[in-house]
């Protein structure tokens, strides 16, 4: 069954609502470097974390390059996976893995909005899972953006990576399922296809992508 990723929960409240949905993970972004309104301190993300206990997997998404601020932060917040939304360099990941072993790792793939990779991922080797999002470098954002690609495109690299991967950019209840069909990854990460006019997470809206993502498998 498809695996599904909420991600930029920002309260308890959220947290609750994604495992009401039946998400898989829930992610936080802490750590910030480029443009997000998403981004929370330390102190939330652990309160979310201990909220969620062992309910359903729990990620920290950083923009952060350096292993020892990761390090730092993935300590007390507690999170069962990091989420590398940088270009960090890989001696830097090997000393989170060494220091941080149980921490399972999800590594950002940049797809253009025509599906063409803007990420040498070659030189990664600590990966347990990949994640194809798009990004937007007019507004400085490097996830989060609303913006599709061609799943087609996607379908294509996700046979050639060796190691699950999630499908990000511009999913919504609406095209969830299609993108599901097109691209046939291992799961889906939505932010801002969840939320409402006023930019925060709506209970309906994420209900209904969970149901959607999760019944394609069901009808296989």
């Amino acid at each position: 069954m498809i695996k599904v990723k909420i991600c930029a929960n920002r309260n308890t409240n959220e947290a609750q609502m994604c495992i009401d949905a039946g998400a898989d993970i829930i992610g936080m972004l802490v750590g910030q470097k480029h443009n997000s309104d998403d981004f929370i301190n330390k102190e939330t993300a652990k309160q979310i974390v201990d909220y969620v206990d062992d309910r359903c997997d729990t990620a920290m998404v950083t923009h952060l390059t350096s292993s020892e601020e990761i390090i730092e932060l993935a300590k007390f917040i507690n999170c069962t996976m990091i989420q590398l939304h940088s270009d960090i360099e890989e001696s830097e990941v090997e000393k989170i893995v060494q220091t941080l072993p149980d921490i399972k790792f999800i590594r950002l793939i940049h797809i253009s909005t025509d599906g063409e990779i803007c990420t040498n991922y070659s030189k990664m080797k600590y990966v347990d899972y990949y994640l194809l999002d798009s990004f937007n470098l007019k507004t400085d954002q490097v996830g989060g953006t609303g913006l599709t690609h061609d799943w087609n495109k996607s379908k294509e690299i996700i046979k050639k990576l060796n190691k699950p991967t999630f499908l990000a950019g511009g999913l919504t209840p609406a095209n969830v399922k299609t993108a599901i069909e097109i691209a046939q990854p291992y799961g889906v990460d939505v932010n801002t296809g969840c939320k409402n006019e006023a930019g925060r997470k709506d209970p309906e809206l994420v209900k209904l992508f969970v149901k959607r993502a999760k019944e394609f498998k069901s009808e296989k």
